[in-house]
């Protein structure tokens, strides 16, 4: 039988470099930890909101507490559109709406039908779609901005001082100019038995 010889693991396999010498000659390779990998982002995450959509929802719950913000009615859109300045009353007037908006024969509209009615109503008075838009987003939420607000004047001071009031108008009011109601207005008879205007009544000693 012939001889075999085998040579130790520290100096190879028939001849071949031994395994820790090749391991001393590979280079060095980091491996990025797996907590420093950037997580990928989620699908949608950078989905910008439309901001007319968002508004249009917002003016569709305006002064409806039961409103879900998916359908605006005439009134609301006259807001948004006073609010925005698109309704001017020389290019753009509320009768303008109030005409494009009832012919989608419904009283509150959608977004899609919505838009529609802004493309109408821009076409028909010759105005810029995009400057109506614009102005409706640049407007921001629903505000009170642009309400009556009461001017207090020398002469509404005079008219709604209580103590200046004279006849039966001054009976509606006590000393401190608070209405006293229905007493102030209608004579109730006086079933104590003392006739009216007498000053000593309930001073009878009952004792007597």
């Amino acid at each position: 039988m012939a001889d075999v010889n085998i040579k130790s693991s520290s100096d190879g396999l028939n001849g071949e470099q031994p395994l820790e010498s090749l391991k001393d000659e590979l280079p060095d390779v980091a491996v990025a930890p797996t907590d420093s990998v950037p997580a990928s982002p989620r699908p949608g995450s950078g989905a910008k909101k439309n901001p007319l959509t968002e508004l249009f929802r917002s003016f569709a719950k305006f002064g409806d507490s039961k409103a879900d913000g998916k359908a605006i009615s005439l009134s609301q859109s006259d807001k948004w559109m006073k609010q925005a300045k698109v309704i001017d009353g020389k290019k753009i007037t509320a009768t303008d709406t109030g005409i494009y908006f009832k012919k989608h024969k419904s009283l509150k509209l959608g977004l899609a039908d919505y838009q529609k009615f802004l493309e109408e109503l821009a076409k028909a008075k010759k105005v810029d779609l995009t400057e109506i838009r614009e102005k409706m987003i640049q407007c921001g939420p629903p505000g009170t901005t642009g309400t009556t607000v009461a001017v207090k004047t020398a002469a509404v001071d005079r008219l709604t001082d209580s103590a200046k009031y004279t006849g039966s108008s001054r009976m509606r009011f006590d000393e401190s100019g608070r209405g006293r109601g229905i007493d102030g207005r209608r004579d109730k008879p006086d079933g104590s038995g003392y006739v009216q205007g007498y000053d000593n009544k309930n001073s009878y000693d009952k004792s007597h």
